[in-house]
């Protein structure tokens, strides 16, 4: 597994990559960086293929514009498929976590002749909501929902540049399935629910006495040394966007993602804690005619790729070999 930087007409990009055949490309999510893929890239390389995880924009050693408006989907897809050429590649099979499997489910959509199938973790697709996120998203005098949070221009930023270790710490354990279970809202805060105002999102988040089983001490070290150096402004703004990302997909109103499809989600996502969010998976389908699975993995969390490694690995191998036969 070898670590590079490459120039492509959006962006440069920092990635890891190994192996030869055909291209897997992996998008990571907020807070992480290319590394939560570590895993995947070298068991896919295994495997017969080229896999390559980029920073995306704003993260790590990949370009980071100073202008928030240039963190919408549609710039990230376009990342996507710039760095594709960039490698020489004509397709691809794409696979996102998080904010990665947003980028990735609207790459399959406006792209289906460079992507030849999705994978998503914890993300499922969704069609457009009837209003804007802004004014969807719930919020009162006492506090307001993540999302809105994290769009206000400068409020999280200070809060996480104090200290991105603890930042980090803080935000991985509480999404972790070891932190458990938080339907009924019991146990460890949601660090993606409600943040109270004048507080902020961390006082709330218990400081782990030791870290989670499948984060390494060195893997903690180095994306809290990639945020010490980057600050947390480029990966807050793709929430920044997401009223414009509303606008930009009124162009794919009604389209559907025609290219074969997997969802993966841990049973203890936090995600699942979003009044409607068994809903919006169970209806699916009718937005991805060719989903060939949605599975729940037992007892995982948020961070599925790095807390079930092997399960995650061996789902995408089948679903991938299913692909390219």
């Amino acid at each position: 597994m070898r670590e590079t930087l490459i120039d492509t007409r959006t962006i440069s990009m920092s990635l890891i990559e190994a192996g030869e055949g055909p291209l897997v490309l992996l998008c990571h999510g907020f807070p992480e960086g290319k590394r939560a893929w570590r895993h995947q890239v070298a068991a896919l390389a295994a495997a017969g293929y080229r896999a390559v995880a980029p920073d995306m924009r704003g993260y790590g050693g990949s370009g980071a514009p100073a202008e928030a408006d240039r963190y919408t989907v549609v710039h990230a897809v376009g990342d996507m498929v710039a760095l594709m050429d960039a490698l020489g590649e004509e397709r691809a099979v794409i696979v996102g976590h998080d904010w990665g499997a947003t980028v990735a489910w609207q790459a399959a959509l406006m792209r289906p002749d460079r992507f030849r199938a999705v994978a998503a973790l914890g993300v499922p697709m969704m069609g457009l909501p009837p209003l804007p996120p802004s004014r969807i998203f719930p919020q009162s005098e006492e506090a307001l929902f993540y999302t809105l949070y994290f769009s206000e221009p400068g409020l999280a930023d200070a809060e996480f540049a104090l200290n991105p270790r603890l930042t980090l710490l803080k935000i991985l354990n509480a999404a972790s399935g070891e932190a458990g279970p938080r339907l009924q809202g019991d146990g460890t805060p949601n660090p993606f629910g409600m943040v109270r105002r004048g507080v902020g999102l961390l006082a709330d988040l218990p400081e782990p006495a030791a870290l989670p089983a499948w984060l390494p001490e060195e893997e903690l070290d180095l994306l809290a040394g990639a945020f010490s150096a980057t600050g947390f402004t480029g990966a807050l703004n793709y929430y920044r966007n997401l009223d414009r990302n509303y606008e930009l997909q009124q162009a794919m109103a009604g389209a559907k993602v025609e290219v074969p499809a997997l969802f993966l989600i841990g049973e203890r996502d936090t995600g699942l804690s979003i009044p409607g969010m068994a809903d919006i998976i169970a209806a699916m389908p009718a937005l991805v005619p060719d989903l060939r699975g949605s599975q729940v993995i037992p007892d995982a969390g948020h961070w599925l790729q790095q807390e079930r490694p092997e399960e995650v690995t061996d789902a995408l191998l089948t679903f991938i070999e299913g692909v390219e036969g």
